[in-house]
């Protein structure tokens, strides 16, 4: 997408602009640079660099001097980033049904399952998990909910191949960075709510209300739905701007679960809607991802879905990184998944000690830069939980891992011995399948599918994955040469 500058902007210069960037590390000719404010830098000091690297034009919310590029002063950049990829982009969320969905746990399997259930033809999907529409699959967003010069841009691309629908995952630091500051949705969801995050928004009544943000900007006739038998659910409730319908276990609700069953290959879920009943089977394991199921099928059938549809759809769900069982012919189980929260974990660990395993091995770390509060409570959720933990590291930015993990152990008690630490992730993943023993699970918690581990100085490529897959070759390279 091609603009001239003063289509964007009261200025007398049609200097073409190619695209808006907010990194000058990631300037390329025709880009217009926004001197944003970030977490730790301010963008103005990297105008040169931008116009070194090709900006065609400056955005700057203080004065800077005359520059070989056009300049525009605005009142507060971080504000108008948003407005200026909206206007780039042609307003693309204008031609979307735009869906929101936010929770501590389960977004990206909510996400997923709504895109699996109306169609990846129809509709595109953000979120940890990358992006995705129609036929294509990209790894192109550094976080859960990018900032605004990727996700307008996703949006345009979604409907330019002609999507109708747009699922995101509103996390609630893009509300605490004001990512989703102009972002309206005709649907909104709430999965569950516990703490986490809480080294970014300080307290858990401050990170509960950038969760009530996705509801507060649900348009007037839009859709709200809600997780009822969630601790929380009042509270969301109450700031609820469209149409509230419920989902949960009372009568009462607009979708109710009435029973399930899970067995080590899918659940049997029983529903109840609009005083009809249903019994449909889910690939999906695990009480949570009845819950998960049940958001997604709430909000499409709200949307105008019938359920026949959907239910047709069930059997196309498929999470990566989710449950994610390997495919390995050996005597023990190895299982990645990307839970990281002590809720997330201890459901986890619940529902794979109802499978017919032996001992249950854990290996997960804690990220860098993030949530210190919830480090202790992974290490005794782990412990408590499982057979044995290896902790290790997982995307520690600036901090050493070390530190990282004597604090994830450091309120654990004198009396437990079903622990160790190994900081290298590789060689953690390695440990954990040598001493698998038959039909114990290993798992690898924590980053899911994703493809990159976040280091002091650089981001390497690293997915679990393939190191499992990795370590269980290696394993069974070593029994053949000792036989």
């Amino acid at each position: 997408m091609i603009k001239k500058l003063n289509e964007l902007y009261d200025i007398d210069s049609n200097v073409e602009i190619k695209g808006i960037k907010i990194n000058s590390k990631e300037i390329i000719p025709g880009d217009l640079f926004m001197c944003t404010m970030g977490v730790v830098a301010d963008r103005h000091d990297f105008i040169d660099e931008a116009i070194e690297k090709g900006a065609s034009a400056i955005v700057v919310s203080r004065d800077v001097g005359e520059k070989k590029v056009p300049v525009i002063k605005v009142e507060n950049t971080n504000q108008e980033l948003s407005k200026i990829c909206q206007k780039f982009y042609d307003y693309p969320e204008s031609e979307l049904k735009m869906i929101g969905v936010t929770g501590t746990d389960g977004k990206t399997s909510t996400a997923t399952i709504i895109q699996t259930l109306i169609g990846k033809n129809d509709c595109g999907y953000i979120g940890t998990n990358g992006r995705s529409w129609c036929d294509k699959i990209e790894d192109d967003n550094p976080n859960t909910t990018p900032d605004e010069t990727l996700l307008y841009k996703f949006l345009r691309d979604f409907r330019d191949d002609n999507c109708d629908y747009a699922v995101i995952e509103a996390s609630s630091e893009a509300y605490f960075r004001k990512r989703l500051e102009n972002l309206e949705y005709d649907v909104s969801i709430y999965t569950n709510i516990t703490s986490e995050h809480l080294n970014i928004h300080g307290s858990f009544e401050n990170y509960l209300e950038c969760k009530k943000e996705v509801f507060k900007r649900t348009k007037t006739d839009g859709i709200c739905i809600l997780n009822s038998d969630d601790k929380y659910y009042e509270e969301i409730k109450k700031v609820c701007n469209g149409n509230i319908y419920t989902y949960g276990k009372n009568t009462d609700n607009t979708l109710q679960i009435i029973d399930f069953s899970i067995f080590p290959n899918k659940t049997n879920i029983t529903f109840k809607y609009d005083n009809a009943t249903y019994e449909i089977e889910s690939p999906l394991l695990g009480d949570f991802n009845v819950y998960n199921l049940t958001a997604g099928l709430l909000a499409c059938l709200k949307l105008g879905f019938l359920m026949d549809y959907l239910i047709k759809n069930i059997p196309n769900i498929n999470i990566s990184g989710r449950l994610d069982i390997l495919d390995t012919d050996t005597p023990y189980y190895v299982m990645v998944d990307y839970a990281h929260t002590p809720n997330g974990i201890t459901n986890l660990l619940n529902f794979v000690h109802t499978l017919d395993i032996n001992r249950s091995i854990v290996v997960i770390g804690q990220a860098g830069e993030r949530d210190y509060l919830k480090r202790p409570k992974v290490g005794n959720t782990v412990v408590n939980n499982a057979s044995y933990a290896i902790f290790t590291y997982e995307d520690p930015r600036s901090e050493d891992p070390k530190d990282i993990c004597e604090d994830i152990i450091k309120e654990l008690k004198a009396d437990h011995d079903n622990y160790e630490i190994v900081i290298d992730r590789r060689a953690a993943i390695e440990k954990a399948i040598n001493i698998a023993k038959e039909k114990d699970m290993v798992l690898i918690l924590g980053k899911g599918n994703e493809t990159y581990q976040k280091l002091k100085n650089e981001t390497i490529y690293f997915n679990d994955i393939e190191e499992a897959y990795r370590a269980v070759k290696l394993r069974e390279d070593k029994v053949e040469q000792t036989n």
